[in-house]
């Protein structure tokens, strides 16, 4: 037997006993066949992708199981489950298969933001037909049918229950704050994000579910739902990137190592490395472009989508005729490194 991925934390359920959200302090993925077989028989787990609610006794066990194989932060984890009076869970997925409910889909999610997957490498098939949408309050989520009552009760004890969001997606920094990483506005970072190492996101950044960055990187802009962007690369501010949930878009799009992004530019096309798009240009991918060759003395008119994910390209309006032109890219960018050690 093997498992895709294991994750035990705690939940919140709504009154009608409808899990909204859960925790997953340590997720895993792949775990030994010693362990998953020692799960499996303290939980009476008989395959599948399942969601099993704990008990203290279990969680003393399962405390037991993980100092006996050496894994001692999980165990710390189970522990503390063991003397919460909150609702303990626990998911294990034996494959990775379209999103059944709301627990699996927020087990998906830590993984991406716990850096043990990268996006478009996951199955979020559901993603959005599961997970409810939720006010992400000063007291937790509550589901919004539920608000005026807990606003109501906050109020009789002279407290004000303050709404952040109405949204499916809590923001990461309330579940996982990866290492070596700087964000300036944490409500701009999405439970799902994936942030590598030395990465730093200033106010006018974001990074939706699915989608991320390499590290180290200097996010100024918005990077959408499966867009994924290689270390050494700089998203200027204000500037966007083209997504696969608005649009009909299916194409995933992907920028290299060593590009920059101009502030309030966009892309609509994958970039290779050491490719720059000048301040203001939005690249869409059926943008005429005078593709000018590196002698300078021949220029080819293309889509820009006949030179996605290829290297070395400026992209740059003429300033006199406002066509989009393309050129070798004779300079490269160089990340500042003093404003990415973010230990």
């Amino acid at each position: 037997m093997s498992f895709f991925a294991f994750g035990s934390g705690i939940g919140i359920q709504s009154t009608e006993k409808k899990w909204i959200e859960s925790y997953f302090p340590k997720p895993i993925i792949s775990p030994s066949t010693s362990f998953i077989s020692a799960i499996s028989k303290l939980v009476n787990y008989q395959g599948g992708n399942q969601t099993i609610q704990l008990d203290s006794p279990t969680c003393h066990a399962l405390e037991s199981l993980c100092l006996k194989e050496n894994m001692k932060e999980l165990a710390l984890h189970f522990a503390v489950m063991e003397c919460s009076s909150q609702n303990r869970l626990m998911v294990i997925l034996e494959k990775d298969l379209p999103l059944q409910n709301v627990t699996e889909a927020y087990l998906k999610l830590h993984l991406l933001s716990h850096r043990l997957i990268k996006p478009n490498q996951l199955n979020l098939d559901h993603l959005f037909t599961v997970l409810p949408n939720i006010a992400w309050t000063s007291h937790g989520p509550i589901l919004p049918s539920e608000l005026l009552e807990k606003q109501l009760l906050c109020r009789a004890n002279g407290e004000i229950l303050e709404v952040y969001s109405v949204d499916k997606f809590p923001k990461m920094s309330n579940y996982i704050v990866p290492k070596d990483i700087r964000i300036a506005d944490t409500a701009r970072i999405r439970l799902g994000a994936y942030v590598g190492s030395g990465t730093t996101i200033m106010h006018e950044g974001f990074i939706n579910f699915n989608a991320g960055v390499e590290g180290p990187n200097m996010i100024e802009g918005r990077i959408s739902a499966g867009v994924f962007v290689e270390n050494n690369t700089d998203l200027g501010g204000g500037c966007s990137t083209m997504g696969t949930l608005s649009g009909g878009n299916s194409n995933l799009i992907s920028v290299g190592k060593h590009c920059l992004i101009g502030a309030n530019a966009g892309l609509g096309i994958s970039l290779g490395d050491n490719c720059t798009i000048e301040a203001g240009l939005y690249l869409t991918a059926g943008a005429k472009v005078a593709y000018i060759h590196q002698n300078k003395k021949s220029i080819d008119q293309v889509k820009a989508h006949t030179l996605s994910g290829k290297n070395n390209l400026l992209f740059r309006r003429n300033s006199q005729t406002g066509k989009i032109e393309c050129l070798s890219n004779e300079k490269p960018i160089a990340l500042n490194d003093i404003l990415h050690q973010n230990t």
